[in-house]
């Protein structure tokens, strides 16, 4: 079962730079509303109780209710700014979702029983290309993430992007190349090449790999 996310907000007047500032500096966090054939609407969020919930891998994929003042509306989280180089974060989008409209989100894969893999047990190694995927779905049919199950690849096998399970009602948003490698399982050979060429990006001597 998900967990459900409340987020309390309340509205906002002032907009700049400086009205920011000062929110930031009374722990709260400036963010916008839109969407749902509705105007954008200026809101701040308590910043400690904001973290706690990006804490979770799920609040960035779940409908979330956003409560401001003393209305709920459903949203999803689109954009988030964070500070560069200290633990804040600046300014957050969130869009209103219609149960009759489509959404895009850009959803996590989880690679089941990599412990276990079959190539891996011969000498392989795992290698992901892709660890998310945007894709399309009514609200009800929003996953949290998308499993691909490892177990029984081989050394040289390859899950591409136009193979991976999705569910019911949901398609990829953006996929201008459907043979895009999303996991692959390399062999010992590749292994040892990609180690010699990460010592030698670190500076170190080139190691030549062993025929």
């Amino acid at each position: 079962m998900s967990a459900s996310f409340d987020i309390n907000a309340q509205l906002r007047r002032d907009a700049g730079k400086g009205a920011s500032r000062r929110l930031r500096r009374r722990g709260l966090v400036p963010a916008i509303v839109y969407g749902a054939d509705r105007g954008p609407e200026m809101i701040s969020l308590l910043h400690n109780e904001l973290v706690r919930h990006l804490d979770r891998e799920t609040f960035y994929s779940q409908v979330l209710d956003l409560k401001v003042e003393d209305k709920v509306e459903k949203v999803v989280l689109k954009d988030l700014q964070r500070h560069p180089s200290k633990p804040f974060v600046l300014h957050v989008d969130f869009q209103r979702i219609s149960a009759q409209e489509k959404i895009r989100m850009t959803i996590p894969l989880h690679f089941l029983n990599e412990e276990s893999v079959k190539g891996v047990k011969l000498g392989g190694m795992v290698s992901h290309n892709l660890t998310e995927v945007e894709i399309a779905c009514l609200p009800k049919d929003l996953p949290q993430f998308i499993e691909i199950d490892t177990q029984d690849m081989d050394i040289g096998d390859i899950v591409h992007l136009s193979e991976i399970p999705l569910p019911d009602g949901v398609t990829l948003a953006h996929a201008p190349d459907p043979d895009v490698p999303v996991v692959i399982i390399h062999g010992a050979q590749v292994q040892d090449e990609q180690a010699a060429a990460s010592e030698q990006e670190e500076g170190g001597e080139p190691v030549e790999p062993e025929s």
